[in-house]
């Protein structure tokens, strides 16, 4: 394989893909010029089938239209779609305790509340994102204040729902690995040691808890103390999930002069998830497994969704850029060929969400409430900058 021109394909096919097909189709069919924010419940040619607005989605695609005009092209469109995002964000999406709600109307009546943060940690890194392309810092210490406020709904006793009943007492993955994400974010429009110092926590706590050598795994649930846990639920692998936790941790490398003991633990992460997630009989990475090999719980266990080929194909990337290891151009190629191979859809654009294990297409909306425009686009740009990056080492 020619590295240097296997690179330049990529950058260019994806590119091309999120300037031609991706944001164009979100702009068309997504954007609410009318009410502002974002509609994701759309069909495969982008009807929209439900004018409910996922709030998660609010600060996804405001994010998305910042970080695309910030490290792919200054296009208007894209910057005024994250102003009218965060417009509406800011005046319907937040109830009077602070906490957000998880969706809204149309025209922003709330709809549902839930014990999650996650519309915090999107809307943080929205504002934060469309701070660096403005230049107007307070959107970046709106950004700082939203963190500061998710960490004490985080840490105030009673202040969230909690997920389980007293008696049960785990710890999850999902939270502990966004805040490395967002802590970044934020990081690059403000400077706050706060957010260091959460990246730095989060991490101890993946590598001392969450990573069980016993089974080759990054777990989703484990006990306060890190305990293995033996039930259907706690023994679950989400490797897409996993692989996305590997490059967050390989980004924060990079960061410190690519860090040894960051970076062993992202490439641990990303090798143990790959052996579990890769479907050697179809190809792709699979949603679910058991470490024990057991049965797995969920129902869309050998379902193949969008998203964690998405964070596939940004990992391998990361792990050849820090390591030069041609395994992980490899792993690159069969992940991305595959996925190209499967996900698009030629005839009207974007990308399906959902397949069967074999590849067939399960269901072929555009979006739904957790489907929407961030992880491919996510994806696409910083595959363009990873590429270039590799570009400049070759």
């Amino acid at each position: 394989m020619e590295i240097k021109e296997y690179i330049q394909h990529w950058a260019s096919t994806y590119k091309k893909d999120l300037t031609e097909n991706i944001m164009p189709f979100w702009m068309k069919h997504g954007w609410d010029r009318e009410n502002g924010g974002v509609y994701t419940c759309v069909n495969r040619d982008g009807s929209l089938m439900d004018s409910t607005k996922s709030v998660w989605f609010q600060g996804r695609f405001a994010f998305v239209c910042s970080f695309a005009y910030n490290n792919i092209e200054h296009n208007a469109e894209w910057l005024e779609a994250a102003k009218s995002t965060l417009d509406f964000i800011e005046k319907y999406c937040f109830d009077k305790d602070g906490h957000m709600y998880f969706s809204v109307t149309a025209t922003g009546k709330p709809l549902r509340k839930r014990r999650y943060v996650f519309s915090e940690t999107f809307a943080a890194i929205a504002m934060s994102e469309y701070s660096i392309a403005t230049g107007d810092k307070t959107y970046a210490e709106k950004a700082l204040k939203l963190f500061k406020d998710t960490q004490r709904f985080l840490n105030t006793p009673g202040f969230l729902e909690p997920k389980f009943e007293p008696e049960v007492n785990l710890q999850s993955h999902s939270i502990i690995m966004i805040l490395i994400n967002v802590g970044s974010r934020i990081r690059e429009a403000i400077n706050e040691p706060k957010l260091t110092q959460q990246i730095d926590e989060s991490i101890e706590k993946l590598q001392k808890y969450f990573m069980h050598p016993e089974f080759k795994a990054l777990l989703e649930s484990v006990g306060p103390n890190g305990e293995f846990v033996d039930t259907n639920m706690t023994r679950t692998i989400n490797p897409g999930h996993c692989i996305e936790t590997s490059w967050f941790i390989m980004e924060e490398s990079r960061l410190r002069g690519w860090d040894k003991n960051l970076l062993d633990t992202a490439l641990t992460i990303f090798d143990w998830s790959w052996d579990w997630g890769w479907d050697k009989e179809y190809g792709g990475i699979i949603n679910f497994r058991d470490c024990k090999n057991l049965p797995p719980q969920d129902y869309s266990q050998d379902m193949k969704f969008w998203w964690p080929q998405c964070e596939t194909i940004i990992a391998s990337l990361y792990a050849y850029l820090a390591t030069s290891n041609e395994k992980y151009i490899e792993r690159h190629k069969i992940i991305s060929e595959w996925t190209y191979t499967h996900f698009p859809d030629k005839e009207y654009g974007e990308w399906y969400g959902y397949l069967h294990r074999d590849g067939t297409v399960a269901q072929p909306a555009k979006g739904n409430l957790y489907k929407g425009p961030f992880h491919i686009p996510r994806m696409m740009i910083k595959s363009i900058m990873l590429c270039e990056e590799i570009l400049k080492k070759i």
